[in-house]
């Protein structure tokens, strides 16, 4: 709605004024600019929500009782965490004698599902204004042309000018509801490769200190072994 007061501002007539001489295809771009200006508002909330939860102090400590070989203390100190990559862990190493790369995954399947709801929409918000944008210059075209066609054109000259800017406005209303969104769907993308980041760096962590504790449990029993042949 931000584009539409500002070209309204611009040509001098009211939001009102506006959307109607827009033509019947200013009701989608209405409903598509409502449903991305939602998106952006709760996917921008869950993501400062989530932000203020992460608790990297936590993750550091679950790591360290891994490598203690303490993962029952690693598991009971994130079990309560809101921290999405502390749950992740905690999933996985309850897991780890079945699959701790499987169970991994899974977690982490299900966290990223939840950062991406709503985008997909967004996207189709944005693909879909300029494109309905379009449509009305089509729309406002064949009105101008249906007027032209009528004979007296100075007769018709308010029809005329009506499909002008019908198809005016409406591309201008689709356009700027596409270089509008574009900005905050970037950003939140951003946000989310972010939060990919992050746990595919307690991914990585998690395995360096499984087959460092592995490696040393090894050399541990190499002597044993060799003392218990004697």
């Amino acid at each position: 709605m931000t584009n539409q007061l500002t070209l309204a501002f611009l040509m001098g007539q009211s939001p009102m004024e506006l959307f109607v001489h827009g033509g019947p295809i200013m009701w989608p771009i209405l409903i598509v600019s409502f449903l991305a200006v939602t998106v952006v508002i709760e996917r921008t909330i869950f993501l400062l929500r989530e932000k203020s939860a992460r608790d990297p102090a936590i993750v550091d400590k679950m790591l360290e009782q891994v490598e203690a070989s303490d993962t029952e203390a690693a598991v009971r100190l994130g079990k309560n965490s809101r921290d999405y990559v502390a749950r992740i862990l905690v999933y996985a190493l309850a897991h780890k004698e079945h699959s701790l790369g499987d169970a991994f995954m899974r977690a982490a399947n299900r966290e990223f599902a939840r950062f991406q709801q709503g985008m997909a929409t967004l996207d189709t918000c944005i693909t879909a204004a300029p494109l309905l944008g379009l449509l009305g210059t089509v729309t406002g075209m064949m009105n101008t042309f249906g007027a032209l066609g009528g004979g007296d054109i100075a007769a018709n000259a308010g029809k005329i000018t009506g499909g002008v800017g019908e198809a005016l406005i409406a591309t201008a209303c689709g356009l700027g509801i596409a270089i509008i969104g574009l900005l905050p769907f970037n950003i939140l993308n951003t946000r989310i490769e972010a939060a990919k980041h992050d746990v595919s760096d307690a991914s990585n962590a998690l395995e360096v200190i499984i087959k460092k504790t592995a490696a040393a449990e090894a050399a541990a029993g190499e002597p044993a072994a060799v003392a218990a042949g004697r």
